[in-house]
């Protein structure tokens, strides 16, 4: 192939692809708000693979000649490489990756590149490359969310018997094992991913072939089509085809969740980092200094991860908005869908990488994490179990004895397990020297054995079932 057709005008260019319609071209300002091609280029790589599995199906039809598809065929492949190769001339006159990709190969292969675009319109091109991008950014995000719990079932198996304090409101309430508190976010990722795959079902069906929004009168084969491009079906609605974007929402809101779930786990590092913690500790790898204070090590990867949850959000937001109020079918506002869509990809696959980082980055200090474990009176509720077990106590009036004891605990400055037996038996007489074995915050997360608990023997049990699951 060469490129012996040269290009046309601005103008011309524009008038070609509108048709008759419109003698002149359009001002510098509408060029400026209609042109996407500076963000949709993204799409080249579907735009081409759908407009072969196109040609490839109008051939089989009978509706183009056989050596004409071979052409078109022959010159996709050629504009391809070209932008692979980053040698393909974009122009903003042609405001799109479609019509961008059309262009060029009318000057590579001439007059039948204009065959390409028989019985189909640049709205289910677009909503099928979409559909496409879409779906390969979901098989991305969920590969790298399986990295990251692969992450988090290692540290967490490690870790199975590392004794931290487990929080509600942000005080310490529980002792629980730093493995069994990672675990907690293996789940959460797997219910991120189990989104993804939902909304992936729910994309996987062609819109190729409902053409502007009514269909074609040409005998095409969508389902073959729908088939080559790795869809489960075609569309039932022309209409629904062209003019829905609840795939891209659907991926975002995906996002959006998993980004919250990064922050939360972002926040944690954060707090774990600081010196009044210092729970764990993160390299310079993912750290950075002060500009004016020496001793300063920033988390900042974390907060930066907690900070572009609101830029996910945000993008989800968006295209709600853009959404909400459109007749059927196509209308141009849905040009602003991929931004938004695009920028939550690129979030969220940079966030996922950081924290997947983090993860393994990271050095516990057991040591510390085990004395906050048993101090603010953790194991409360294990001397009120036990006075249920042993003592036969209604829980309410246990609570009630494990509160007075928590009481005369404070007043002698000192933790439960410090108290002497004769001084708990001011509380409670029937308590005996057995109780005091479970105060200890080792015999606390020991004694948690119900299916999803603590217990360090549940914790591994349960990081190999993830592993069985989620890898």
């Amino acid at each position: 192939m060469s490129d012996k057709h040269q290009a046309a005008s601005p103008s011309a260019a524009a008038s070609q692809m509108w048709g008759g319609r419109f003698a002149g071209g359009p001002a510098a300002i509408m060029q400026r708000i209609n042109a996407s091609i500076d963000f949709d280029r993204r799409l080249y790589a579907q735009d081409i693979r759908g407009s072969k599995a196109h040609c490839r199906m109008l051939v089989r039809q009978n509706i183009i000649l056989p050596e004409d598809g071979e052409t078109i065929l022959a010159g996709l492949d050629a504009v391809l490489a070209e932008i692979d190769a980053g040698n393909f001339p974009f122009r903003t006159e042609l405001e799109d990756i479609h019509m961008n990709v059309e262009a060029r190969l009318a000057e590579i292969v001439g007059e039948a590149a204009g065959r390409l675009h028989t019985a189909r319109s640049r709205n289910d091109q677009v909503a099928t490359d979409f559909r496409l991008w879409v779906r390969d950014a979901m098989d991305g995000m969920d590969a790298a969310l399986q990295g990251l719990q692969a992450a988090l079932i290692e540290r967490a198996l490690q870790h199975a018997a590392t004794v931290m304090p487990g929080f509600t409101h942000l005080q310490a309430a529980q002792p629980v094992t730093f493995g069994h508190h990672l675990l907690a976010y293996v789940e959460m990722v797997g219910r991120d991913r189990g989104r993804l795959a939902d909304a992936r079902r729910r994309l996987n069906e062609s819109p190729l072939g409902s053409a502007a929004l009514a269909g074609t009168s040409f005998p095409i084969d969508r389902h073959s089509t729908a088939t080559e491009l790795g869809f489960e079906r075609p569309m039932a609605n022309s209409l629904d085809g062209v003019s829905d974007r609840d795939f891209a929402l659907e991926f975002m809101a995906a996002c959006a969740i998993a980004a919250v779930h990064l922050s939360r786990l972002a926040e944690e590092l954060v707090i774990w980092t600081s010196a009044q913690f210092r729970f764990v500790t993160l390299s310079d790898a993912f750290t950075t200094g002060s500009s004016i204070m020496p001793q300063k090590r920033n988390p900042d990867a974390a907060e930066l991860i907690r900070a572009k949850t609101g830029r996910v959000i945000g993008d989800l937001t968006a295209l709600l908005v853009v959404m909400k109020g459109l007749p059927l079918a196509y209308s141009k506002d849905m040009q602003d869908d991929k931004e938004p869509t695009f920028e939550a990809a690129d979030t969220m696959e940079l966030a996922i990488a950081a924290m997947t980082g983090m993860v393994w980055d990271l050095t516990v200090n057991e040591s510390v994490m085990k004395a906050a474990a048993g101090a603010g009176f953790t194991t409360a509720t294990d001397i009120a179990d036990w006075c249920v077990r042993a003592l036969k106590m209604p829980f309410r009036r246990a609570h009630h004895v494990a509160g007075s004891l928590v009481k005369l605990a404070e007043d002698k400055g000192c933790g439960l397990e410090d108290l002497t037996l004769d001084e708990m038996r001011t509380v409670e007489p029937g308590l005996t020297a057995e109780a005091l074995a479970v105060l200890t915050v080792d015999s606390s997360v020991d004694s948690r054995t119900s299916f999803g608990g603590t217990a360090p023997a549940r914790v591994r049990e349960a990081a190999l079932a993830a592993r069985a699951r989620f890898l």
